[in-house]
């Protein structure tokens, strides 16, 4: 009788056991100030961004990608304070301590992104791409 009793025990505990680790693996964390993506093995990357918090997914079938999206301290040095550089210009040196290349890098690579497609479409650096105001006041519905 007690041997019944711990097999079934043993039966009850195998099966808690492997039912909490499938809810395990479908319960994932977002931290604060992450986001995440779920990428699904049949549909691709989901439209949905999902917040902080706990979440379910698809065992083996879904996947979370979670991002770092808080804002990051930037230390600029001010050399002179308010008053500006004394010979005019500014510094070119760009090795003194201190300096952040990243706060730089993103502007640089769209502008020269924005210059690439302005040419693709006009094929020219030089036309106007907004209507004069004459024009944009003739189509005004009277």
């Amino acid at each position: 009788m007690a041997a019944k009793v711990f097999e079934s025990i043993g039966k009850l505990g195998l099966g808690l056991a492997v039912a909490g680790g499938v809810v395990n693996s479908a319960l994932y964390n977002v931290d604060a100030g992450h986001r995440a993506v779920i990428f699904d093995r049949f549909r691709g990357v989901q439209d949905v961004v999902v917040g902080e918090g706990t979440h379910f997914l698809i065992p083996w079938v879904q996947k979370p990608i979670i991002f770092d999206c808080r804002s990051r301290p930037r230390n600029i040095p001010v050399i002179t304070g308010s008053k500006g550089e004394p010979w005019g210009g500014e510094r070119r040196d760009w090795g003194f301590p201190g300096f952040d290349p990243s706060c730089w890098v993103w502007r640089w690579a769209l502008k020269q992104r924005a210059e690439d497609i302005a040419y693709q479409l006009s094929r020219s650096r030089n036309i106007t791409y907004l209507p004069s105001g004459q024009s944009v006041l003739l189509q005004l519905p009277q």
